[in-house]
């Protein structure tokens, strides 16, 4: 008899930005190709498949925040983590995107993510928040609580960035 799987992890985290709109930020993170601009943890991310910002596009990531799951000859784990990962909804009216995971060496399996811009205030002139939320099956040597840890830090750290752009 099979056992049932372990459940998804789920994850949610948000960061609020009181000088930018939802307006200034949402090109900036629809900028699908160039979230390395915004997220600290990534050395470069660069699209290798379709048009930047379009659905089944494919951008190509590489950084550290989360640890590799490779190992060279000696056993050693490979110091970067890259990942593979494609644009599968846009709503410009809503300011979200979603996109998976196609391929990465960081032990995500069946992972997907969304990403929303929420305006502030009455008028949308009382900045904006960024939700970032994610659903994975559960990754070996990660726990859940450390993971969610990892994206408020560095959603944190793109809120300071963008900010610091508008």
């Amino acid at each position: 008899m099979e056992q049932d799987p372990q459940p998804k992890w789920e994850g949610k985290v948000s960061e609020r930005l009181p000088k930018a709109t939802a307006d200034q930020i949402w090109p900036l993170l629809n900028d699908f190709f160039n979230l390395h601009k915004w997220f600290p943890s990534l050395a470069t991310c660069y699209g290798i498949h379709g048009t930047n910002g379009e659905p089944g596009c494919i951008r190509h990531c590489e950084g550290s925040s989360i640890p590799s799951t490779d190992t060279n000859t000696d056993g050693h784990s490979q110091p970067v983590s890259w990942s593979s990962e494609r644009l599968t909804v846009v709503d410009h009216v809503e300011r979200s995107l979603s996109y998976e995971i196609v391929d990465s060496n960081i032990g995500f399996k069946s992972y997907v993510s969304t990403v929303k811009v929420v305006p502030q205030g009455d008028d949308g002139q009382d900045g904006c928040v960024i939700e970032w939320s994610f659903n994975v099956d559960p990754v070996a040597g990660l726990v859940l609580d450390e993971l969610v840890r990892k994206y408020k830090v560095g959603l944190q750290q793109m809120a300071e960035r963008l900010e610091d752009a508008v």
